[in-house]
């Protein structure tokens, strides 16, 4: 027979959830808020074959042998299960690391984003979205697909007036400011781009949004969960330049400033199989960047506890976005070169133009994840929110 000494020093170890025992003599034990949300009771003595390996399978067995009954929510049994019987895969990451400093990842972007405002501005479109845009038709221009593409992004976010965004990798600012506008809610900002950080605040003051858009030169690496609880995040295009090292280290800081069951809307470039960053585009565009694949991305952000609600392919828009952005720069080659020398010019144009067959061929797609942090069972029960 287990003594209660030794089942109350075993409860011990078992600290998340509000629940309570009673054991067969009177006694209980009792772990987290009172009133607890369950409540087991232990009908007798525990033989030492009453337990298994298995915590599920022992109590499961326990209760069809009256060893034990059950009251209360077992909604709150079976999560109290979940997050002790895999404990060790959801907090693997808690001690997570930078293994690219802030400082170099600064230096990374400021390689690509910091060329110059004027040279983005000459390709791009009036918003300046250096993302895949979204066509709803194949004649839709660049900057009607790009304000689809803001508008599709954030819809899936459900946003309701007076929440707050956190915008990771803001770019230019446009979504940030398309959030404030069109939904009433209180966004933040972050880029470590010198040259986006000086754009996107002249644009929140131009929109007359000081008061609902604050645009900081800020790593991700850097938010304080001390100073910062949003109910939403986005990052649109930036996951990218992470590094393979550092995905752990994104959830966990996401994870860290997002509140329990909040969403958060990852749209990246991915891989089909993990493997080494082409080292053309290493060298010369996207240093220490790297695309992971779908299948590392959902087993990394599922052992901190994100759950997946959506998964969309963009892979083709893609592809047509960069055809565009091509167009445009073959249009305006003459000005880019009188800037900039020909073998930039060469690497550019190569550079577009490779990316938009790398995306029709498949080799890599571009995807919009929508996450909770932890279990959220309030959201809408269809997805029919986001095409009204």
């Amino acid at each position: 027979m287990l003594s209660k000494l030794l089942l109350k020093v075993a409860l011990k170890k078992w600290k998340i959830g509000d629940y309570a025992v009673k054991f067969w003599d009177g006694d209980s034990y009792q772990n987290g808020s009172n009133p607890p949300k369950f409540i087991i009771k232990i009908n007798r003595p525990l033989k030492l074959s009453d337990l298994k390996k298995d915590m599920s399978l022992t109590i499961a067995e326990a209760y069809m042998d009256g060893v034990i009954d059950i009251e209360g929510s077992m909604d709150e049994v079976a999560r109290v299960l979940y997050l002790h019987t895999n404990y060790a895969d959801l907090h693997k990451h808690d001690n997570a690391k930078p293994f690219q400093s802030s400082a170099k990842e600064k230096s990374n972007i400021s390689s690509h984003y910091d060329l110059g405002n004027d040279f983005y501005s000459i390709w791009l479109d009036e918003t300046w979205s250096y993302s895949c845009a979204y066509f709803k038709t194949p004649e839709d221009s660049l900057h009607t697909a790009q304000i689809q593409k803001l508008d599709h992004t954030l819809k899936k976010l459900d946003l309701k007036p007076g929440e707050k965004l956190l915008d990771i990798g803001c770019g230019w600012g446009w979504l940030s400011i398309r959030a404030a506008q069109t939904y009433g809610v209180d966004v933040l900002g972050i880029t470590i781009s010198e040259e986006q950080y000086k754009a996107a605040k002249a644009r929140v003051i131009q929109a007359k949004l000081e008061d609902k858009v604050e645009i900081r030169l800020l790593n991700y690496q850097d938010l304080d969960p001390k100073e910062y609880q949003f109910d939403k995040v986005v990052s649109v295009g930036m996951f990218e330049h992470v590094g393979k090292a550092n995905i752990p280290l994104y959830f966990k800081k996401v994870k860290e400033v997002l509140k329990p069951g909040g969403m958060f809307l990852l749209h990246s470039i991915m891989c089909c199989f993990e493997g080494e960053t082409n080292a053309w585009i290493d060298k010369y565009i996207f240093p220490g960047g790297y695309l992971p694949s779908l299948r590392e991305v959902v087993s990394i952000m599922s052992e901190s506890d994100f759950h997946l609600l959506l998964a969309e392919s963009l892979r083709i828009h893609y592809a047509k976005t960069l055809d565009e952005w091509f167009k445009n720069f073959n249009h305006h080659i003459d000005e880019i070169s009188v800037k900039y020398d020909e073998r930039f010019v060469r690497m550019w144009g190569l550079y577009l133009n490779s990316c938009a067959s790398a995306f029709r061929v498949g080799s890599v797609d571009l995807f919009q994840l929508l996450l909770t942090n932890s279990v959220n069972n309030d959201l809408p029960l269809t997805k029919e929110y986001i095409y009204r």
